[in-house]
């Protein structure tokens, strides 16, 4: 089976988490975290930071490792390193996407996710909930 290795910027702006919605391919209208396949050579931080301003002509800093899950799509296996990152531009423009959305955390499931990343939202709620006792 195919193997694709790819990041994704799970992108938040205090509890809010930026959500995109594919415009093409198999998966078109599917929502999923920006990002994409790393280059070689590259590291995940660089690709996810190169893939952001690719997708979203947007500036990122990549905070943190939140999970990396394995996925086995009909086509191919995916491995999706998802990281924690803060925007660093104001304005974030879709390349790419045919919509985005900012979420909360009551509003992560209004969203049809693609399957691999709603593996990601269990361990996102978690660390919302954590993030949002550090900053009362």
């Amino acid at each position: 089976m195919k193997q694709i290795e790819v990041v994704a910027a799970i992108i938040h702006k205090g509890s809010m988490i930026f959500a995109t919605q594919r415009g093409y391919g198999d998966w078109k209208d599917w929502w999923e975290f920006p990002g994409g396949k790393m280059e070689a050579g590259e590291t995940p931080e660089e690709a996810l930071k190169r893939e952001v301003r690719e997708e979203l002509s947007a500036e990122i800093s990549v905070d943190e490792h939140l999970c990396t899950v394995e996925y086995d799509y009909p086509a191919f296996h995916l491995t999706l390193h998802c990281y924690i990152c803060s925007p660093l531009s104001e304005a974030l423009h879709l390349n790419e996407h045919e919509a985005a959305r900012w979420l909360c955390k009551d509003e992560l499931e209004s969203v049809k996710w693609l399957p691999a990343d709603i593996e990601v939202l269990e361990k996102l709620r978690c660390w919302m909930q954590n993030h949002s006792k550090v900053e009362k």
